[in-house]
């Protein structure tokens, strides 16, 4: 298995639009938002989490296009013949994912304090990329149901539709204070808004609230329901 995840992580990060899309954009995004006006370092620091977020969010994703265009050539029916257990496949899939989401979240760490002069204690720096690298989880499992569920050019726009949606809707690109009553309550329901709050915590100087690790846990519970659902479909399908 790990030699698997050492060939998906050298193919991920050798892929162009990964780069581009997945650690690129978020930093270009992040600098141009913070840059336009008068920004306070405040928000600075709390875009430089939501921007981390967000390119967290979209790799993590992009992990199911992978998986798609496996199916396509038929690698997972090769897979299937290996010794490798569908629980190993799966798993390092999702490791993948994991792995691949961390260049994304140093990337625009950086950019806040290397450029826009975010300052934060050590102990904070770290804590911020460990747990926006473990509460990325649920969504390389939403990515992978789309992976094995879609067909690949369906889970390209699929993925493109969830990221855009759930970044916008949880306040990844804007403070959620500026958001109608309505949807300020809805954003607070969404996955990506607590986990941003992950981090916006610890830059505040306290820990996650239990609040936010609750729906989160809910939300990964319910992606991973539906990405061991997706795989089983997909047995019959390759």
């Amino acid at each position: 298995m790990w030699d698997y995840l050492r060939l998906e992580v050298r193919r991920t990060l050798r892929d162009a639009g990964f780069v581009i899309g997945g650690i690129a954009m978020p930093v270009m995004m992040y600098l141009l938002f913070t840059n336009l006006g008068e920004n306070d370092r405040s928000w600075k620091a709390a875009s430089m989490v939501g921007m981390a977020a967000y390119g967290a969010v979209g790799s993590a994703l992009n992990t199911g296009g992978g998986v798609a265009e496996d199916r396509a050539i038929g690698w997972l029916r090769q897979l299937r013949v290996t010794p490798m257990t569908p629980r190993e496949v799966v798993t390092g899939r999702a490791l993948t994912g994991s792995v691949t989401v961390l260049p994304a979240i140093v990337a625009v760490l950086a950019a806040g304090g290397l450029v826009n002069g975010v300052r934060l204690a050590v102990w904070q720096w770290a804590a911020i990329a460990v747990l926006l690298w473990l509460g990325s989880l649920p969504f390389t499992l939403l990515g992978l149901g789309n992976g094995y569920r879609l067909t690949g050019q369906t889970t390209g726009v699929a993925n493109m539709v969830c990221n855009l949606g759930l970044a916008v809707v949880g306040g990844l690109w804007f403070p959620v204070a500026v958001f109608p009553g309505w949807l300020r309550s809805l954003s607070a329901y969404t996955p990506t808004n607590r986990f941003a709050q992950l981090g916006t915590s610890v830059a505040d100087g306290h820990a996650p609230t239990p609040g936010a690790m609750l729906v989160l846990t809910a939300w990964l519970l319910l992606f991973g329901s539906y990405a061991v659902l997706s795989y089983r479909r997909s047995a019959g399908n390759i």
